[in-house]
Parts: structure tokens; C-alpha cells; sequence
């Protein structure tokens, strides 16, 4: 834990007392978003100190050009950059002559911020003295609505405490952003136009390159003592920039307020941006800011219904899962099948792209049982989509017929990381999109995607892994050179157990697949065949491949080896680390790391996490011991795996602590990096933390298992499943489960092996 100013609450992030040193990590942990945009928790009004900027479009981006000091053949050519959009939000202030600006008040009282999750609501309220002396209270509500996901609403009151005071409002829109993480300094956006009538400002903006075109727009009320003014604005615009200037007198102890409706309409959805945010602004006037924030709070007490986890009798761990599913839900609701789960979601620029391979290991069961199933169809068929880009990734490489490499980064499926020994060397994530299918049909039980779509996919990453292994005469086995595994601090090495093991039951799992489907579905094999030309001499070549992988192995610990050298490295555990040398990508040079034993993330374990049935709770057991005193932590998907597998050997109090670090990673700032954005896409693997891990939720031969375990410190916890289209309710506490059904018909769980038949509408205890 790094900080500890977020006040423990059930439903809300708060933060109360102004410290600038902090303002950066509560941008991050503040931020809001709809699926459609988002924008970190930035203040309207003008801000001198340290601050980071960010609004953000979802599926906007820009191709980089990847900045390296040298080149190799197959490098790509750009690193795929979320955008910082236009500025919609920004109100200066002046009063009684003097700018508002919470770096330069004499003093600053009762600042708080509270961002309501339940409802979807930021609100953030202070209390200050300007220079000129001019006391005044202020509270400001924001949101992105969830019902017209391409407006935002803000409402800014101003009530001057111990005089009356001249206040002008300047609302603005502004396109003459950059990203902080820019790597020529290019501006990304080539201002369009920009207007203004009345009270409505647009500004009309194209990104250089991807050619998205956005329109910026707002529309400001002002209003006093609860009465809407009939101001005419003074207005300015440059080519990036519109600004209105409104003035009005308020007295002492009265509330003056500008009520701003801003957002994007975007040329993926639109032929006329500009028209469009007309018609947006329209509607969001038709109804008023009262009225849709109303909606607001019934769209989230929608999706609370089903995604909400409860927790008893453990404020931080209530207010962490909850925090985690919020933002999984305000970066993606499944809504647009060209949109993904970028790591950062709308909170931040690190890490680029929107897909990793976050989305198909940790997402989609999120997705899955929180939501109808074709939400997480979607995200599959995102993947199929992009198939002739992942061969054509692959194709760079050198690899042929077919063969598919999924990129590693992706905005548009073309591989856009710009890290080698990620780009090059990163491929077991090739693995997680064929597992993702496996998982989706094993929960849903749809397996029309498969011969619809998904054989295709499985087959192109089959041929790659085909493709990548070496027959080592050495061995009398198939290898695979030079790879960096899910611990990303070993690059270029030998056999990663992980990587091996996922490439054969890709192979297998393909060609069994291909059987299936040529044994009931002969239509979609012959359509399927006539196009990837699978012959019978090379399906074989496939499942020798298969049926010879190496697994490096240790006899004296009983381990399979996470690569061929690791026990060439001095295995010194973090327990025997110099603390004061924590977290070591921030202290060691990247040459240590990678001579160090020391794990980044779950990779051996990762593969025991994915194919927990093919083996043993002992094996399982002695990995965990041999692995977990040598892991750092230091990637945010690695506590929620670690959890998981804790709670399955019955760790109750090891696996309660890696929870408490997934859950709060952001809130309490683990790793030091806040302030740069949240981690969304391992948010998901805190839901995974408590619904399989403690909960032990498992599918097997079409039915639901569960071995439900708790913390002491919780008194009671509950979580919804909907399990092909019926919901069950599972309420777990220290001496009893207890399972509630809405559906139509029985459903029949296991508890510790033990078969249950839940009926509709009924209640079971167990």
C-alpha cells in the first residue's frame, strides 16, 4: 500500500481535504466513462498545478510511429495511441476579477470529492478565499450519460460567502490538445472548423492518419437562485478553440450555476458530425440535466442488479470489488462489437491500444456471467474480425498458409507494440484467444459460434504453433525457441512450460473441433474447408507437434521448470529481498531483472489456472510453494490468480490478502503508478478473485460447481451468475450457501461434489 487517503464506504470513492501532491492519482481514481468516452476526474475550472489532462474516445486512435534506435525486419511500424480528444468539460472562472484557481487560493476548506458508484455520479465541493479576498463555497456534478452515451452533463455552482461578486463563466471546448506519451511530439488532430450560435459551440476535428472525425460540442444555462438567465454570451473561436463569456451579478449567499451539456459524435457512427451533435444537444435539452440524471441512476441500478457483489462485514473489501466492477462497466458494455477493453480503459494513455490479451484471459468470464452471453460473443467475434490481420501479422514473420499470430496490442488487429521482446516474443497470448472460445462455449453452451466463426480462428492459431515449434534432435521432441512467457522479466528464453503447454491443446484442441464439425455441421466444414485448405498430411504434422512438445521438468523439486534455465538463476525468494529494493522495475536495471528469479505475474500458475482438471490439487500445491515465494507481483494480473488458486488449496488467509491487493490496487496505489490510469482489465480478475476463488464457481460437463469457501473477516458475501439466460443468486456466509434461482426451469448445482436441484424462484440452503 502506497496511500491511504480514500475514505472506506460501502458505495463511494471519497476524498476529503485538498492536497495538490495528490491531484494526479484522484484524476485516475475519479475518472468516469459510458462505454462510448470517458475522461479522467480533471477540474473544470483553471488549474496551475501539476495536473493531467484526459478525455478519451472509444475506438479513436492514432498511429504512432514507433520510435526505436534501431530496426529489424518485422518490427511494427507504429504503437496505436489512445487519444487524448478534445477538451469538452473546460468552465474558467473569474470573480470579482480574480481567475479561479485552487493552486493560488490562500486557502482551501472542505474540499471533497465523492464519485457516487451506485448512481454514477461524481460530485466534487470546496470551499475557498480568493486573493482578493472573496470567500465562496462551490459544488460541482458531473456525469456521462449511460442513456445518450454520446453527452456528458456538468453542473457548476458558485455561492460567494461574505460579499456579493461579479462572476463570469467561460465555458469552452478546445482541440488543441496532445498526448503526454506522444513519441515525435506530433499533434494528433487537425482542426476541421470551428462554430458557434446562441449557446452552442462546436468544434469539428480530424485525426491525421486514422482520419476519425469528431465533433467537440457543448451547450451552457446559466442560472441564478434556482432561475434560468437569458444571457447573451460574448463568444470567441480560433481554429481549435470556442469559448463563451457569460457575466453575471450574484449576491451574497445566492447560487449562480452553469449548467453545461458537452460531448463527441464521431464519424464511426455518424456521415454528419455536426448535425449530429445538434440532434444531441436537442434531446439532452428536451429532457433536462434533472431529468437525465434520473436516468442516470435507473440505468446503474440496472446493471447493479446483476453485477453487484456483496460483501459483510468488510467496508475496504466491499468498496474495492465494487470500485472494479464500476469501471469495468463504465470502460465497456457490450453495446458495439468494433470496441474493446483497453488496459487503461478512459482513464489513461499508458500501454496504448485497446486489446491485450487481458480481454479473452480475464474479461470475458466477467462479461460472460454479468451480462447476456452475446456481450461476450462479441468480443469473440472482434478476434474473428481481425483474423486476416493476425495472418498477415504472422505472414511478417515469415510464417505462411494461413498461420495466425494475434497481436500482442491492437487497435485494428495490425500488431502495434512496440517493444521487442514483447512483439516478437509475447506469443502465448496466440493461446488465450483459442481458450477464450473453449470458455465461452463451456459456460454458454452455444456452440454455434464455433462452426459459425471460431474454427477458423482456432485452426489459423493452430497452423502458427505448428509453424513456430522446432523438431530438437536433441531431445527427440518439438520446442519452442526464443520467447518471453506471461513473466514478462525473462525475454528470449527457452520452452516457457506455459507457452508449450497452451500451443499443443491448441493444436488438439483445433483439430478436435475440426472432427466435431465435420461430423455435425458438414455444411459449415465444407464452407470452412474450401477456404483454409486443410489437408490431411499437414493435420498430421499439426498433431505430431501436439503429441512430441518438450515440457521442461525438475525431478528434484517435482515442478515442470517455467523455462529451461530457470534453475541457473540464484533463487533467492522475495521474502529475502531487501525491501527498500521493491518494486524492481523501478529500482534494477531491466539487465538484472532478467537475470533474477523473480516472476512478474502467475506463468507456470497460469497454465494451472487455464487447465486446473489436468491436474492434481497436490500438483497444484507444490507449483504454488515452488513459484509464489519468487513472485513480485508487480503486473496487476497477478494477486487475482494467485487468490484464486490460494482459496482452492484452502489458504484462506493468503488468498484474503492477494484479494485485498487486487481490489485495491488502484485505490490504495500498490504499484506506485496511479496517477498514469487505473488497471482495468485486471479489475475483471478481481471479480474472478471471489466468484471462483472463494467461491469456487466452476463449470464442468454442463452444470455449475461451486466449493464455496470466506474470509473471517467477512461475515457474508453474495454474487449473481447468469448461466445460460437463468440467474442464480448465491449468498455465501461463515455456516451456510444458500442458492436462489430466476429462471424457468430447475437448475442443478454441485456443492463439494454434492448435486442440488435449485427450483425457479425457490430458495436452497446448503
Amino acid at each position: 500500500m502506497n496511500q491511504d487517503y480514500i475514505q472506506p464506504d460501502n458505495w463511494c470513492i471519497i476524498e476529503e481535504g485538498f492536497d495538490a501532491e495528490r491531484v494526479k492519482s484522484s484524476e485516475s481514481l475519479f475518472s468516469i466513462g459510458n462505454g462510448a468516452m470517458g475522461q479522467r476526474a480533471n477540474f473544470e475550472e483553471q488549474y496551475s498545478g501539476n495536473t493531467f489532462q484526459g478525455s478519451y474516445i472509444a475506438g479513436v486512435y492514432y498511429p504512432d510511429k514507433t520510435k526505436v534506435g534501431w530496426w529489424k525486419n518485422g518490427y511494427p511500424e507504429y504503437f496505436a495511441k489512445v487519444l487524448n480528444a478534445p477538451n469538452w468539460i473546460g468552465i474558467n472562472i473569474e470573480i470579482n476579477g480574480e481567475e479561479l484557481d485552487l493552486a493560488k487560493c490562500t486557502q482551501v476548506s472542505d474540499f471533497r470529492r465523492e464519485l457516487n458508484m451506485k448512481e454514477g455520479i461524481y460530485t466534487r465541493s470546496f470551499s475557498a478565499v480568493l486573493q482578493n479576498g472573496t470567500e465562496i463555497e462551490v459544488n460541482v456534478r458531473r456525469f456521462l450519460s449511460l442513456d445518450l452515451d454520446e453527452a456528458g452533463f456538468i453542473n457548476y455552482q458558485i455561492k460567494p460567502l461574505n460579499k456579493d461578486a461579479a462572476i463570469v463563466f467561460k465555458p469552452y471546448l478546445d482541440a488543441g490538445v496532445h498526448n503526454e506519451d506522444a513519441n515525435w511530439e506530433e499533434k494528433f488532430w487537425e482542426p476541421l472548423q470551428a462554430q458557434h450560435t446562441d449557446n452552442r459551440g462546436f468544434v469539428t476535428a480530424r485525426t491525421f492518419k486514422t482520419h476519425f472525425t469528431a465533433t467537440t460540442f457543448m451547450h451552457n444555462t446559466i442560472v441564478l437562485g434556482g432561475s434560468p438567465q437569458t444571457i447573451t454570451p460574448q463568444a470567441s473561436n480560433s481554429e481549435d478553440h470556442v469559448a463563451f463569456s457569460y457575466a453575471i451579478s450574484c449576491p451574497q449567499g445566492q447560487t449562480a450555476a452553469i449548467q453545461k451539456i458537452g460531448g463527441y459524435t464521431v464519424s464511426m457512427n455518424h456521415e454528419n458530425t455536426q448535425q449530429a451533435a445538434e440532434q444531441v444537444i436537442d434531446q439532452a435539452l428536451a429532457l433536462g440535466f434533472e431529468a437525465y440524471e434520473t436516468k442516470q441512476k435507473e440505468a446503474w441500478a440496472r446493471i447493479w442488479e446483476m453485477s453487484d457483489i456483496t460483501i459483510e462485514g468488510d467496508v475496504k473489501a466491499q468498496q474495492g470489488i465494487r470500485f472494479n466492477i464500476f469501471q469495468l462497466n463504465q470502460t465497456y458494455l457490450g453495446k458495439d462489437s468494433r470496441l474493446n477493453i483497453g488496459p487503461k480503459g478512459f482513464t489513461g494513455e499508458k500501454y496504448g491500444g485497446s486489446t491485450y490479451w487481458d480481454t479473452e484471459a480475464y474479461c470475458i468470464p466477467f462479461y460472460m456471467a454479468t451480462k447476456d452471453q452475446q456481450v461476450a460473443r462479441n468480443l469473440l467475434a472482434y478476434r474473428y474480425n481481425q483474423l486476416d490481420r493476425a495472418i498477415e501479422n504472422a505472414g511478417k514473420l515469415g510464417f505462411k498458409n494461413g498461420a495466425a499470430l494475434y497481436p500482442m496490442v491492437t487497435m485494428n488487429g495490425e500488431e502495434c507494440h512496440n517493444e521487442w521482446e514483447i512483439t516478437f516474443e509475447e506469443i502465448h497470448r496466440n493461446g488465450a484467444i483459442a481458450f477464450a472460445i473453449f470458455n465461452y462455449y463451456r459456460f454458454t453452451g452455444d456452440y454455434s459460434y464455433i462452426p459459425e466463426k471460431g474454427l477458423e480462428v482456432l485452426l489459423g492459431i493452430a497452423r502458427f504453433w505448428h509453424q513456430r515449434s522446432t523438431f530438437s534432435t536433441y531431445r527427440n521432441q518439438y520446442v519452442i525457441l526464443g520467447v518471453t512467457g506471461p513473466n514478462e522479466y525473462e525475454n528470449n528464453v527457452n520452452n516457457n512450460w506455459y507457452t508449450n503447454y497452451i500451443a499443443k491443446w491448441c493444436i488438439d484442441y483445433a483439430l478436435e473441433q475440426t472432427d466435431r464439425i465435420k461430423a455435425e455441421y458438414p455444411a459449415d466444414y465444407s464452407r470452412i474447408m474450401a477456404k483454409v485448405q486443410l489437408g490431411e498430411e499437414e493435420r498430421a504434422a499439426m498433431q505430431k507437434v501436439a503429441d512430441n512438445m518438450y515440457f521442461p521438468y525438475s525431478e528434484e523439486h517435482g515442478v515442470y521448470l517455467q523455462q529451461d534455465g530457470f534453475l541457473d538463476k540464484e533463487l533467492i525468494t522475495v521474502a529475502d529481498l531487501d525491501k527498500s529494493q521493491r518494486p524492481i522495475n523501478q529500482k534494477w536495471s531491466w539487465d538484472r531483472i532478467l537475470r533474477s528469479p523473480y516472476i512478474k505475474q502467475a506463468d507456470t500458475l497460469q497454465g494451472f489456472y487455464f487447465f486446473e482438471d489436468h491436474f492434481t490439487k497436490e500438483e497444484l500445491a507444490k507449483h504454488f510453494d515452488f513459484y509464489e515465494p519468487f513472485t513480485v507481483h508487480e503486473s496487476s494480473l497477478s494477486p487475482c490468480v494467485h487468490s484464486i488458486q490460494a482459496a482452492v488449496l484452502g489458504r484462506m488467509e493468503q488468498a484474503y490478502t492477494f484479494y485485498l491487493r487486487t481490489s485495491r490496487l488502484d485505490l490504495d496505489d500498490y504499484n506506485k503508478e496511479v496517477e498514469e490510469g487505473l488497471h482495468i482489465t485486471s479489475m475483471a480478475g478481481t471479480w474472478m478473485s471471489i466468484v471462483e476463488g472463494f467461491g469456487g464457481m466452476r463449470v464442468r460437463d454442463n452444470a455449475l460447481h461451486f466449493e464455496p469457501r470466506i474470509p473471517t473477516q467477512w461475515e457474508a458475501y453474495s454474487f449473481k451468475i447468469n448461466f445460460r439466460n437463468q440467474i442464480l443468486k448465491v449468498s455465501i456466509g461463515q455456516n451456510e450457501t444458500q442458492f436462489a434461482l430466476e429462471g424457468n426451469e430447475p437448475i442443478r448445482v454441485y456443492v463439494f461434489g454434492k448435486e442440488i436441484l435449485v427450483e425457479p424462484n425457490g430458495l436452497v440452503t446448503v
